[in-house]
């Protein structure tokens, strides 16, 4: 099988283990993708970055394509209609990040919580007795307090659940297929979900129906001063309506690892947020939590799986265009 690589190589040298599979790299690198030079390979199977553009006007013009598979989990930027109706499966490595993404999700709602941003700084200013003098007559929060919400229970719930459950808060979920009887966690309809959670945490893909699901409307729904966490994707909050909402009170605090669009544009929101005391009630990480070695050593695995699969004449896995 030919294979075009439109990711980072040295992940892929770091982390695959590809050296007996016998198939043949082209390695073009993760920057926006040349249609010209794609289409040019004749490659039967295309790895891509998450988030990078695969459009008709690469499809329409690889003939012998066969796969695009996904490094990670979102498959959102390639054109899924356009690759059914050329017969060609988009994959992607749904679950082989989900322990570190939750990971992620813990140490926002741990930093928001326990003000960790303001009181790093207060450290480095030479003021560690004031910040801890403060706190005498407003002690910090524990997560034991507190009740997290979870929008979505895929992979990446289950695993926050887990490691959530021997912190002693309260779990509870919303899925639109209903309940699931998740163990630790409790089914809520959605703005149930949202009036009574102090952590509201998305854990849904990106579809026409989830773009900006958190906007000025469902904000309104939140409990005042609660914390939202998104360690999903950008596209899912209204981010001027999140910044207005942090201005206001309204939300406590901000916790993401991604943002939109990326690469962040300096416009962002939340990057012209203008008083300290907002910028202390946000953590933001560079859309990281699941770009882990073991993360990566899981997909290659799993991709060179597919790859095989789709060679022999067998269906792959994780198929999500519908064929």
């Amino acid at each position: 099988m030919k294979i075009a690589l439109l990711i980072n190589r040295e992940n892929f040298d770091n982390c695959s283990d590809w050296k007996d599979a016998g198939f043949e790299l082209v390695h073009l690198g993760n920057g926006i993708p040349d249609p010209d030079t794609v289409t040019a390979t004749k490659a039967q199977v295309l790895i891509v970055d998450a988030v990078m553009k695969i459009g008709p006007e690469i499809i329409k013009n690889m003939p012998e394509l066969k796969l695009i598979h996904s490094q990670g989990v979102a498959f959102n930027a390639i054109d899924l209609e356009e690759a059914r109706r050329s017969d060609i499966f988009v994959c992607n490595n749904a679950g082989m990040n989900a322990k570190p993404v939750a990971e992620q999700a813990v140490l926002l709602m741990l930093a928001l919580i326990k003000n960790f941003r303001h009181n790093e700084d207060m450290v480095y200013a030479g003021s560690q007795i004031e910040a801890k003098i403060s706190y005498f007559k407003n002690g910090l929060t524990e997560l034991s307090d507190l009740k997290v919400g979870l929008v979505g229970f895929g992979a990446i719930a289950e695993e926050l659940t887990a490691l959530l459950r021997p912190f002693g808060c309260d779990i509870n979920y919303y899925r639109r297929s209903g309940d699931c009887r998740a163990e630790g966690a409790v089914f809520l309809p959605l703005n149930e979900l949202y009036a009574s959670s102090d952590i509201v945490s998305l854990h849904v893909p990106v579809t026409p129906e989830t773009v900006n699901m958190i906007n000025g409307n469902t904000l309104k729904l939140f409990k005042q001063g609660a914390i939202l966490i998104n360690t999903s994707r950008g596209e899912l909050a209204d981010h001027a309506a999140v910044a207005a909402a942090l201005k206001s009170g309204k939300l406590g605090g901000f916790g993401s690892d991604t943002l939109s669009p990326e690469p962040v544009t300096a416009d962002n929101p939340f990057l012209v947020l203008l008083t300290e005391e907002i910028r202390s009630r946000v953590a933001l990480s560079p859309h990281i939590a699941g770009i882990t070695t073991g993360s990566f050593k899981r997909a290659y695995e799993h991709m060179r799986r597919n790859i095989e699969a789709v060679a022999g004449g067998r269906r792959p896995d994780c198929v999500v265009n519908g064929l």
